[in-house]
């Protein structure tokens, strides 16, 4: 998604200042980040079935616990599915100082930007197409989608990715307290200043408004997409950090401290200002990215600070391809073809089929990309 794969990560605590211009040494990819892509990617393509047919095999509060926890808030809440967008949103950030510096080495800031613009255009179109397949109606202008906002988020990313970090933070910052004060002071004809109702609140109003249509579960797609900015910028923050000077384990604790900051602020303004994630509201905004930084510190430190790979290679394999999978299961029915072959085998197994389809499934998606990653095939919008 946008040149998610960082090309040139830094291989010691000497790497590159944070200008994305600047050449950083060395040539391992920063495998954290792949591995982290992929974790994220897995629930989407199939994880969630897998671990819910694992769970159905035995009732409990475990069971009931994993339940709740993959699926999205209903609407105020926090849940482990509702953190996906947000880390994918975080991780474009990450990668862009890394993919940056690689091309600066051939072609000037403007060529860069261009390309940045083309990526994010792609990345929009891309997204109307996936939304097509599902809903069977072609259109051009279409947010539900994550890639839409990711390319939009990408963008504003790019353009300020050679501003001091203090500038990135900055801005991210007032676009958060900004559409925070949106919400809260401008009132609609049928709803005060400050609602967050479902179908009473100015996200639905202005997807009324613009593109005359609102989508059914009440999540928001046209102002909402500005918060999401905000977690890029973030994510744009950590890739300079990570090309910094500084020791890879302060790296990870100063990764971390955001995230505990991100999750204290977040949950402190939750009183006055709901965490809603079909709204995307600032408080979901700091909490979810205080969740989605506290998961890549802990990938980042175990895979890149302590060198414990092994474990992570299955995870790379989705990542490195996460554009491909991503639309892909829109394009070919999987489960359905997998079935075939899965389905006469699972009926036989009682208890256990739904756990074996939904593996099947799963690893036959596994394989597509395992034959991709070994022949260095990887989709990059």
């Amino acid at each position: 998604m946008a040149d998610l794969s960082p090309t040139t990560p830094p291989t010691s605590p000497s790497a590159a200042p944070v200008a994305p211009a600047a050449e950083a040494p060395g040539s391992r990819r920063l495998v954290s980040l792949d591995a982290f892509r992929g974790f994220t990617m897995f629930w989407i393509v199939g994880g969630k079935a897998l671990l819910l047919a694992l769970g159905a095999l035995q009732a409990g509060r475990v069971v009931d616990f994993l339940r709740y926890q993959l699926a999205h808030s209903a609407w105020e809440g926090l849940r482990f599915y509702d953190l996906i967008w947000p880390s994918f949103m975080l991780m474009v950030g990450v990668s862009i100082p890394y993919s940056f510096a690689k091309r600066a080495e051939t072609q000037s800031r403007g060529q860069i930007l261009l390309t940045a613009a083309k990526r994010a255009a792609l990345l929009f179109l891309l997204g109307s197409f996936r939304v097509s397949l599902s809903k069977n109606t072609p259109t051009l202008i279409e947010l539900s989608s994550a890639l839409q906002p990711i390319g939009i988020a990408y963008f504003v990313a790019a353009l300020l990715a050679w501003r001091p970090r203090w500038v990135q933070a900055t801005v991210a910052a007032a676009i958060l307290a900004g559409y925070a004060l949106l919400l809260a002071l401008v009132p609609g004809p049928d709803f005060p200043a400050g609602s967050y109702a479902r179908g009473a609140n100015l996200v639905l109003l202005t997807d009324l408004a613009v593109l005359g249509r609102a989508e059914p579960e009440g999540w928001g797609t046209v102002i909402s997409t500005l918060p999401t900015i905000a977690t890029t910028l973030l994510g744009l923050w950590i890739g300079g950090l990570l090309r910094g000077p500084t020791a890879p384990g302060r790296k990870a604790a100063i990764i971390a401290g955001l995230g505990v900051a991100g999750l204290a602020t977040g949950w402190a303004l939750s009183p006055i200002v709901p965490v809603v994630m079909k709204l995307w509201t600032s408080s979901y905004g700091l909490a979810s990215a205080g969740w989605a930084c506290l998961m890549f510190a802990a990938f980042y430190w175990i895979i890149d600070v302590r060198g414990w790979r092994r474990w992570s290679f299955p995870f790379v394999v989705i990542g490195m391809n996460a554009v491909t999978i991503y639309l892909g299961v829109s394009i070919v029915p999987f489960t359905r073809i997998v079935g075939i072959f899965s389905k006469p085998i699972a009926a036989h197994l009682g208890n256990w089929g739904p756990l074996f389809a939904a593996g099947a499934v799963l690893f036959v998606e596994w394989l597509v990309l395992y034959w991709l990653y070994r022949r260095k095939i990887f989709l990059k919008a």
